[in-house]
């Protein structure tokens, strides 16, 4: 039973974005090396966050229960907030790094669009995002133990892989959207940005109190996807011809 919950939650937190992966990605070394440098810039913004939550937690008194709680909604806040800031950083280090790829290419343009290093910087912070955040709760779903046998949620390792989904793939929208804003200079498309991943991950202090997480969690995810297709330039007439499996004239 433990390695079925674990295949399963695995498949479901990460089964989107290895396929996303695998058929966008894999295949041209320029993302892949993309996407691997956006992974180390979220795991930096991790590591000076962990860092910060580290000092906090020695200078303060560890059985003040309130106090503790309020560091806990600090260190979620600084957290989003340090890795919206790398992804601004990210975004500047890849339009000089773009400018540069355009002076030495013989066609004068860059060979991989805005659109494109936004949605492979996206995916870079989505799946790394996902992967330290379920890796310990995958190791601990296959046992010992069973979950819920002391009064505690039944449910707790298929909404966190349902959760990790959603981070993952808001990740990769929410870098649609950031580099769109900061394209046209729409800074409040980036605040927009930011707000909504403080809500999503302040969010989770709820749990277990899963259906106040989940589902809003779901409804901005299904409307930061919608938005980011209009933003790298899908319109309705995309989605018309995809679905009659029409080319487009």
């Amino acid at each position: 039973m433990t390695v079925a919950v674990f295949f399963g939650c695995a498949f479901i937190a990460f089964g989107p974005a290895l396929a996303l992966f695998l058929l966008t990605v894999a295949r041209d070394p320029l993302r892949v090396i993309i996407l691997i440098a956006s992974a180390f810039f979220w795991l930096l913004s991790l590591l000076l966050s962990s860092l910060v939550w580290f000092i906090a937690m020695k200078a303060t008194n560890n059985q003040d229960y309130q106090l503790q709680r309020g560091l806990l909604i600090f260190g979620v806040i600084f957290s989003v907030v340090l890795q919206e800031v790398f992804r601004f950083a990210y975004y500047k280090l890849l339009r000089k790094a773009t400018e540069g790829l355009a002076t030495l290419s013989e066609e004068e343009h860059s060979p991989i669009s805005v659109q494109q290093l936004a949605y492979v910087a996206g995916l870079g912070f989505g799946i790394m995002s996902g992967a330290f955040s379920m890796i310990n709760t995958l190791s601990d779903s296959l046992g010992p133990g069973t979950v819920g046998i002391h009064g505690e949620s039944q449910y707790f390792f298929i909404t966190s892989a349902f959760m990790t989904l959603a981070l993952t793939l808001l990740h990769t929208f929410w870098g649609i959207v950031f580099f769109d804003g900061c394209e046209k200079k729409r800074w409040w498309v980036v605040g927009v940005v930011v707000a909504l991943h403080l809500l999503v991950s302040g969010l989770t202090i709820l749990n277990p109190l899963y259906e106040g997480t989940l589902p809003p969690a779901y409804i901005v995810m299904v409307s930061m996807g919608i938005w980011a297709f209009f933003s790298s330039g899908g319109s309705v007439q995309n989605l018309q011809c995809f679905f009659t499996c029409e080319s487009e004239s």
